[in-house]
């Protein structure tokens, strides 16, 4: 089971990896003006979609992958309160 720590450092290594993806200087290597195309789409707009649905794809298998009391599922039952 993932500790806290883990989910944490692996949040800040996805995060990270998406500043390197969507920067200027990495982007700039992309930008080869409209003759550059992959199936007839820009190459910059190839790579932004691309780069932007494997950060999505690596984040869904984040929280595919995270214990239950890190993701919502509160299969706990809440106490009744008691009042005065």
């Amino acid at each position: 089971m993932k500790t806290g720590d883990d989910i944490q450092e692996r949040s800040i290594a996805l995060f990270l990896l998406g500043l390197v993806l969507f920067s200027p200087l990495v982007m700039r290597i992309f930008d080869r003006g409209a003759d550059a195309t992959v199936f007839g789409i820009p190459l910059l707009f190839a790579y932004v979609f691309l780069a932007w649905g494997f950060v999505i794809l690596l984040l869904g298998l984040m929280g595919e992958r995270l214990p239950p009391e890190h993701n919502g599922d509160d299969t706990r039952e809440s106490e009744p309160t008691e009042s005065a």
